[in-house]
């Protein structure tokens, strides 16, 4: 199983990236994630998909989601919603009407905060536009990775055991959402 990964942070030291490398760290042998570079897609433009205008930083990113068979988005929380970056590769993805590259990837969304409540509202935000996108999202275990400064060391790696455990059960829950969406 090919699986992108869209971290909605563009911070180098950024919690989000640092969640998102351990639980790629953590999916079975026959799964492989790399993160998706997002930071130099253009804001969406409907001109774009007009003939002889798509940049070709579109092209590539749609053509690289393409080859992948499922998706994991991690986002930290601006203002209760998910970031532009994020919210911008997802409209880029999506367009032109008729032809998104998201249609039927399985997908899940985790989000971590050094807040309390972990990006509940980017979370939700996230999966409202999901839910059009017509992919299968992972419903359990929700993950709002809250204190995510206190339970991730500098090299990204679960501070106790119980944070590990909590890992791994996103990777492996993510892993069987994966396998049972696109049996």
């Amino acid at each position: 199983m090919k699986i992108g990964v869209l971290v909605g942070s563009l911070r180098e030291g950024s919690l989000n990236k640092k969640l998102a490398k351990a639980v790629m760290k953590r999916l079975p042998e026959d799964f492989t994630a790399e993160i998706v570079d997002i930071s130099k897609l253009p804001f969406y433009n409907e001109d774009f998909d007009t003939e002889g205008n798509l940049p070709e930083e579109v092209r590539a990113f749609r053509e690289t989601v393409k080859g992948y068979d499922a998706i994991l988005l991690v986002t930290p929380e601006y203002n209760r919603s998910t970031t532009p970056v994020l919210k911008n590769a997802m409209d880029t993805g999506s367009r032109p009407f008729g032809k998104s590259v998201w249609n039927g990837k399985p997908v899940a969304v985790l989000s971590a905060s050094p807040g309390a409540i972990g990006g509940f509202g980017a979370n939700h935000h996230l999966r409202q536009s999901i839910s059009f996108l017509d992919m299968p999202i992972m419903q359990q275990p929700e993950v709002y990775f809250g204190g995510a400064h206190e339970k991730l060391d500098d090299n990204g790696e679960p501070v106790d055991a119980d944070t590990e455990s909590f890992i791994q059960l996103i990777a492996d829950s993510y892993a069987a959402h994966v396998k049972k969406n696109l049996a």
